[in-house]
């Protein structure tokens, strides 16, 4: 495994020069929540992309159609769709709207506390129900590299995370998440001309060896998701939970305008959409060649399919492309994880620091240096309880819990942002009524379903979205009517709404 080693030392010291680098570059809050906006659309695409191609693309998909066929696929085709709604609905009002964090969109349209707190609450449940899988998929990939145990694995990650926000913020982040979605397309196109080599690059029949290995059901749907409402339910999650994605959302107060930030939307929907449609035929692949009892046997639930099926498209361990290519895609997909769980520390420390500190506790009335090293000791405290929620996750498939983090962000933070940019009569107790059944609803029915209980679980649904989404909309919706008529708060709405089309902010 030494060559493995090596790879993965490289990586880890190149994004630790980014880091230095950026560290010399951060000064103000701008730069540690925004990188001062100076992001290219090409720049921000391909870090929306190193945001959105987590361990459950990278690892957790590619497994889930290994050992469930096309219910993991559907997994896998999901977010080409999801980006559409940010790109239609969400990424020009955030951009204009916005200033550093989701908690200024809702600020900006409230100028309540209360509204602010409640939108604080949904950014840190969101964040940290998808930071745990991620955790989880790192610790798999850390142990296969080196050896060391699980717990240990997660630790290491846990304090590299936080090095990179701590000291380099957003810049660091950025780049970090660059240089990992560069690997990660470069490592996803090898391996595709590998697997379609063996099949003289007649993609059709990687379908057809799966399915005769695996009988005709493989290819048929409802092998994972037994139920429909969890499919509706996936596709719901996906089409709206992206757009209710913190760390995600945020990424669009990196570019200068509203122009640029949909620009960096098409970047990523052809980016991550090329590597999410790969990830397909490489689970068909390991189903044939690697074989369900192998994958099943690397524990993880499916979590180590693409490290085995690179080894395996190698010829095995000592040649290369064994070992080699293996090395390669784990250092890789390490890499992965290490930005996503970055720009998930980075969102948080946000929320806290700027949103909570900044904005609630002092009402404005702070030293930006202060600030930012609030942010950075929030990093810090952030990274430990990851760690703790790493080592929680362990063996559960990362693609499941990251659907389920998706399914709490649409059925809370989505609601709420969308009614604050579009309803005239919308007002703080919409918010807190949506934020708060969403919140509950989603992370309550997730916890007692087959995701977290398997056969013991106590509600039917794997993706509970199909009825968390309205929940969370008729708690919106219930709130803004209980919390009564607002009149400053709605003659505000036409001067806001100028701003969310064309972002010139009112006076």
């Amino acid at each position: 495994m030494s060559s493995t080693l090596v790879i993965f030392a490289i990586i880890l010291l190149i994004t630790l020069g980014i880091t230095y680098w950026a560290a010399k570059r951060t000064a103000t809050t701008s730069d540690f929540y925004a990188a001062d906006s100076q992001l290219t659309a090409a720049q921000n695409g391909f870090a929306l992309a190193g945001d959105w191609c987590s361990a459950a693309a990278f690892l957790g998909f590619t497994g889930l159609t290994a050992l469930y066929g096309m219910d993991g696929a559907f997994y896998a085709l999901g977010p080409l769709v999801a980006f559409c709604t940010v790109l239609f609905l969400i990424a020009e009002p955030m951009r204009n709207t916005g200033k550093f964090t989701l908690g200024d969109v809702i600020r900006s349209r409230m100028h309540t506390r209360t509204s602010l707190l409640a939108t604080i609450a949904g950014t840190i449940v969101v964040n940290f129900a998808y930071l745990m899988p991620q955790m989880a998929g790192a610790g798999v990939l850390v142990k296969l590299l080196t050896g060391i145990p699980y717990n240990w694995s997660i630790l290491l990650v846990g304090v590299a995370m936080i090095v990179y926000v701590g000291f380099g913020g957003m810049i660091a982040t950025t780049w970090v998440q660059i240089v990992k979605a560069v690997l990660m397309l470069a490592a996803g196109a090898i391996i595709l001309v590998l697997v379609l080599a063996m099949v003289k690059f007649n993609p059709l029949t990687l379908f057809a060896d799966a399915e005769a290995k695996n009988g005709a059901k493989f290819l048929l749907p409802g092998n994972y998701l037994k139920n429909p409402f969890d499919q509706i339910s996936l596709g719901l999650g996906y089409v709206l939970g992206l757009a209710g994605l913190p760390h995600v959302m945020t990424r669009f107060y990196t570019v200068p305008d509203a122009k640029t930030a949909r620009r960096s939307v098409v970047w990523v929907m052809f980016l991550a959409g090329s590597f999410f449609a790969g990830t397909t035929l490489f689970g068909l692949a390991a189903a044939t060649y690697v074989g369900q009892d192998a994958i099943k046997a690397a524990g993880g639930g499916g979590n180590l399919t693409l490290p085995l099926l690179a080894q395996y498209l190698g010829g095995g361990k000592g040649t290369f492309g064994g070992d080699l290519m293996l090395g390669f895609v784990a250092a890789v997909a390490v890499a992965t994880i290490l930005a996503v769980v970055s720009a998930l520390t980075l969102s948080t420390s946000g929320a806290i620091a700027h949103d909570f500190y900044a904005n609630w506790l002092k009402r404005d009335k702070v030293d930006p240096k202060k600030e930012v090293l609030i942010a950075r000791y929030a990093a810090i405290a952030i990274g430990l309880l990851a760690i703790a929620l790493g080592i929680l996750a362990q063996g559960v498939n990362v693609a499941v819990l990251v659907i389920l983090a998706i399914c709490v962000a649409a059925s809370a933070n989505f609601p709420v942002l969308i009614l604050s940019l579009f309803w005239r009569r919308f007002n703080t107790g919409g918010v807190i009524g949506g934020m708060t059944v969403g919140l509950v609803s989603s992370v309550v029915l997730a916890m007692i379903g087959p995701a977290m209980l398997g056969a013991d679980a106590l509600w039917p649904l794997v993706n509970p979205t199909v009825v968390s989404l309205p929940l969370g909309f008729l708690g919106a919706y219930i709130g803004t009517l209980v919390h009564g008529r607002d009149a400053e708060n709605e003659g505000r709405f036409d001067a806001f709404l100028l701003q969310v089309h064309t972002g010139v902010a009112p006076k």
